[in-house]
């Protein structure tokens, strides 16, 4: 990978001098009648750079910078210092000078071509580059070099092309790492700072198939849910075509069946724990807010059973439950439903125990195992049951 950097710094080499029109109409290099002046020699190690003499360039360009500390030309003597290193192999020293040099001469002519260059040396470490394990072989994880580079400069260059390159270059790193929060931040940071970018689609994509994925089930928080839910409906607004390409109804299907099991866990983990009022508000919310998803299919086949632990002031404030079975399941109340039990044997990853609604990972819980997209592949919606009408 840092072979192929290397047309770059001889280009850049090439490209840094600076020619003058003779009295005879020839483009000369300036102060060529004296060869021992600061830009000439200047001149003379970045020709030594575009032949491909990286080490003379480097040593020239040590000594300038040594003799000359306070020299006009030091910001492009760094710079050539920096890309000396570079094509040798050794990006990571090489990044201190490419510093130095943005840091005390934001204003020079050379300051962008600086931050590609730092650009460059952190997509290679995002993409699996170790550094050098004391100038050997390279051995190094350098994860955390990529993120600081990426990061600043979108710092030092906002709004500008290579800040927007940066940006998604971040927000891919943190996807192949499976840092879901991170990834989902950064796409989102990516789609506000970025909207008429070419890649924008790409990075509404990642974001909705990121907190789609960071759903682990009942048991675990769901707003990743509702975010997701509302970036689909956006995305079915700004862009019908892909929204209908990557299956946005399907997956709001998903995520209203998802949302509703999340009510019926909680609710089944207050039964649980002998609170009938507590589970009976959830069911009632349930019914309210999901009346078409299987989950409140299966309050209303056991909803008899916790009916009957509720004091009578509470059974008088509920939905006409009675009316509601008889409707969606065609059962009367005294009726038993098949496979009847009570909430807890509901399968929708009842909690256990020692769980509580809401619980984070690392918790007490019982084992489910979550049907979430995962982070390299989109998210496929599955065959939903005929009973379920679409999305209201």
């Amino acid at each position: 990978m840092l072979i192929a950097w290397w047309p770059c710094t001889i280009e850049a080499a090439n490209a840094q001098v600076d020619f003058k029109l003779s009295a005879d109409d020839r483009w000369v290099a300036p102060e060529d009648a004296d060869p021992n002046s600061p830009s000439s020699q200047l001149h003379q190690a970045q020709m030594a750079l575009a032949r491909g003499d990286a080490a003379r360039a480097f040593n020239l360009a040590t000594g300038w910078l040594e003799r000359h500390p306070a020299n006009p030309l030091r910001a492009h003597a760094l710079l050539l210092k920096a890309d000396a290193m570079l094509a040798q192999g050794d990006e990571y020293k090489s990044l201190y000078d490419y510093e130095e040099l943005i840091r005390n001469y934001p204003g020079s002519d050379v300051f962008v071509t600086a931050l590609q260059r730092e650009f460059q040396i952190a997509k290679a470490y995002a993409n699996g580059l170790r550094r050098k394990f004391f100038n050997t072989f390279r051995w190094l994880n350098a994860d955390e070099e990529a993120q600081e580079i990426l990061i600043r400069v979108q710092e030092r260059l906002p709004g500008s092309q290579l800040a927007e390159q940066a940006g998604m270059e971040l927000a891919d790193f943190y996807f192949r790492k499976r840092d879901l929060q991170l990834a989902s931040d950064a796409y989102d940071l990516f789609v506000q700072n970025y909207p008429r970018s070419k890649q924008v689609e790409k990075a509404r994509l990642r974001l909705i198939y990121t907190l789609l994925a960071a759903y682990k089930g009942p048991l675990y928080d769901a707003r990743g849910l509702f975010e997701a839910s509302a970036r689909l409906k956006e995305l079915q607004a700004l862009d019908p075509v892909t929204a209908q390409r990557v299956g946005a109804d399907a997956l709001i299907v998903r995520i209203y069946e998802s949302e509703a099991a999340k009510l019926l866990s909680e609710a089944a983990w207050y039964d649980q724990q002998d609170d009938p009022i507590s589970s009976e508000l959830y069911i009632r919310r349930l019914v309210s807010k999901y009346p078409k998803s299987i989950a409140t299919l299966i309050a209303l086949r056991e909803v008899p059973q916790l009916y009957a632990k509720l004091p009578p002031l509470v059974r008088e404030s509920t939905p006409d439950y009675r009316k509601l079975r008889k409707e969606m399941l065609g059962l009367d109340w005294d009726q038993a439903a098949p496979n009847t039990g009570d909430l807890q044997s509901a399968p929708l990853g009842a909690p256990t125990e020692n769980s509580a609604p809401g619980s984070q990972p690392g918790d007490t819980v019982g084992s489910t195992q979550s049907t979430e997209p995962n982070a390299s592949t989109p998210p496929s919606a599955p065959a939903e049951s005929p009973q379920v009408p679409p999305s209201p």
